[in-house]
């Protein structure tokens, strides 16, 4: 900018500039001095306007300079040059201050060849003018994009019918996907700062309306699992990997049966939920004259999987098998999770087996593992087994196993966390159905029971044969609120807050949750990587294969943290995404609540019907205390954006 110097004061100067404003600056900021002088008693319009012909004379004269050919002159001998040289080159007859501002402002518009220090401008290398001539190209493409994409995207939100396809060219593709990008990763996504400037452009600030237009182009589902996208996890398996899993099948590794205790003649069953297609474990019961001999039957996927095998890689990578209300992405491909290992009534299966030996009152007595070859006989449901309980013998001597067993964990101190788990189930038209599953049905508890004691023993049997696994234990909770099983559901809720974090560690410890002086999970090895591992073990307590060393496990134990807590997060996203979806065709509804919890402003609350925690504003005139019952109305919910409100009913 060019301007006349009105004043000098303490380094200081007073300025009228070419648009007819005063300001102040710093001595420094100038960066040229004309030996010109204007005559102050002009008049301030007589001055701006000889300022503004300076201007135009100098603009003028930066149409005679070429930059590029001034460059290439000097460029070699990358030295600082002072503004007169470069005038010289530039107007080598009488150069004045017009010539060397004119100089100075060619080189100020064009940055490419000439880096700007007081003492003059030093030439750029032609490696730093070719990458400061890409970074200028790239730009210019960036703006395009914001440009058009601003554009494309407004016209989107005036528009409600079917978006024509040849509106969307080559650069409005690419805007699409910088938006995809910024819907699902904010300011850590690809050119998030375009997405935002082109937001602005559309007079956007919802990035609702960004996700609202990404379905209409099939970018997204309207029920897209984001989550899943965020972390680039697909259902799929890769080529390499099915393929091996084919060649496994293919193998049919049975090993020879004499090398496996013949229990087919065993009528096992499996209990498992409506729809389960990967049964990993079975149940046998025999009586005999002094007690029962039980069977906890787990398939041998040990057997099946070798280590470092490449399937059993993508398993490790996978962590578990994740599952949702509209989608199940296995930790193994089908034809081994829902085939080969999956113990399918009326086939023969290589199998781990835990025969426990029980007293007629329902004690452990002792207790045999063995490599095995078994065949299930009934693949029951959980609703099959509560409805047959009380008049099949076999099921009802289950139940008095499990209860007993469950009351001697009591005993000896474990916790029993007794809340209803909600059943979500989305249909192929995604129209979502919820229910109320009661854990403590004669099937779920007889299973969960039994497979706690399966896992008991076979943490007790690698303990005592002081072989490292994944064990789990449980510190003491910081308080406890009642005995056994007898806690309100306030207090059960309340209780599992008050859970200490359990533990995984190569050495077995208490497990205050459980009750037990050892704990490993080993009954699951079709769905947790955790599971396979410690059924590794077990196979070589039985001589069947090398066992890990415990640095090994330790190893594996951290590099199943981050996956593992991916999965946690997958599920509990997912089940409260549909949960609020249902809910979304609950507004108006009046609802049973908990008070949980005073805050600040707010009531935290427990919806008993979806065991779902929300905010309830305090009113004015209510006072509310925990476990006061209240009830509630559903005001507004939104599972897109996770919000759910309601207010006192």
């Amino acid at each position: 900018m060019c301007a006349v110097v009105l004043e000098v004061k303490n380094q200081r100067l007073r300025l009228l500039t070419e648009n007819n404003r005063e300001v102040n600056l710093s001595c420094k900021r100038l960066l040229h001095r004309d030996k010109i002088r204007l005559d102050l008693t002009l008049g301030r319009d007589r001055m701006v306007e000889t300022l503004k012909e300076v201007v135009r004379k100098r603009e003028k004269l930066i149409n005679t300079i070429d930059i590029r050919d001034l460059w290439e002159v000097l460029n070699s001998e990358q030295n600082l040059i002072d503004l007169a040289t470069l005038t010289e080159f530039c107007f080598p007859e009488s150069p004045s201050g017009d010539h060397e501002a004119a100089v100075m402002r060619a080189l100020f518009n064009d940055r490419l060849y000439f880096k700007f220090n007081p003492d003059g401008f030093r030439p750029n290398s032609e490696k730093q003018v070719e990458l400061l001539a890409a970074q200028r190209k790239e730009a210019q493409r960036k703006q395009e994009v914001t440009e058009a994409g601003g554009s494309w995207l407004k016209s989107m939100l005036n528009s409600t019918g079917p978006i024509d396809p040849a509106s969307v060219t080559p650069i409005v593709q690419e805007s699409i996907g910088i938006l995809r990008s910024y819907y699902l990763f904010g300011k850590e996504g690809k050119d998030d700062t375009i997405a935002r400037r082109m937001m602005a452009r559309a007079g956007l600030e919802s990035l609702q309306d960004i996700f609202r237009i990404l379905v209409r182009l099939g970018v997204f589902e309207e029920n897209e699992n984001l989550e899943l996208l965020r972390h680039q996890v697909s259902a799929d398996f890769n080529e390499t990997v099915l393929t091996r899993a084919a060649q496994i099948v293919s193998s049919k590794p049975m090993g020879a049966v004499t090398e496996r205790r013949d229990l087919t003649h065993l009528s096992l069953m499996t209990i498992d939920g409506q729809g389960t297609l990967d049964f990993d474990d079975a149940i046998s019961i025999e009586e005999k004259d002094d007690g029962f001999r039980l069977g906890v039957h787990i398939s041998d996927v040990g057997h099946v999987i070798k280590k470092n095998d490449v399937v059993d890689q993508e398993a490790s990578a996978r962590s578990s098998s994740i599952y949702m209300p509209d989608q199940k992405i296995s930790m193994l491909p089908s034809v081994l999770a829902e085939g080969l290992c999956s113990l399918k009534a009326g086939l023969e299966r290589p199998a781990i087996s835990i025969m426990i030996d029980l007293s007629a009152q329902a004690e452990i007595v002792s207790t045999e593992i063995l490599q095995s070859l078994i065949k299930v006989k009934h693949q029951l449901t959980y609703y099959d087994v509560n409805n047959a309980v009380d008049d099949n013998p076999q099921k009802r001597i289950l139940l008095d196993i499990a209860k007993k067993y469950r009351q001697k964990r009591l005993d000896d101190g474990a916790i029993q966390i007794t809340v209803p788990e909600i059943g979500i189930w989305v249909n192929e038209n995604q129209e979502v159905s919820v229910n109320q599953v009661n854990r403590e049905s004669p099937g779920r508890l007889l299973v969960s029971e039994l497979m706690i004691m399966a896992n008991g023993l076979m943490a007790n049997h690698l303990k005592e044969r002081q072989l490292p696994a994944i064990f789990r234990s449980q510190r003491e909770p910081r308080q406890r609120l009642y005995k056994n099983n007898a806690g309100t559901l306030f207090q059960n809720w309340m209780q599992r807050r008050l859970l200490s974090r359990f533990i995984l560690s190569t050495e077995p410890d208490w497990h205050s949750g459980l009750g037990l002086n050892a704990y490993i999970t080993a009954t699951s090895p079709i769905r947790k990587y955790s599971d396979l591992i410690n059924q590794r073990q077990i196979r070589a307590s039985l001589g069947l294969e090398s066992a890990y060393r415990a640095d090994q496990v330790a190893d594996i134990i951290k590099s199943l943290e981050l996956p593992m807590s991916l999965v946690g997060r997958f599920q509990y996203t997912r089940h409260r995404y549909w949960l609020l979806k249902y809910l979304e065709n609950q507004v108006g509804q009046k609802e049973e609540a908990i008070v949980l919890h005073k805050a600040r402003r707010k009531y935290q609350i427990l919806l008993n019907r979806y065991m779902l925690e929300c905010d309830l504003p305090i009113t004015s005139g209510i006072e509310l205390k925990p476990e006061d019952l209240i009830q509630v109305t559903i005001q507004r919910v939104s599972a897109r954006q996770d919000i759910i409100q309601v207010a006192i009913g």
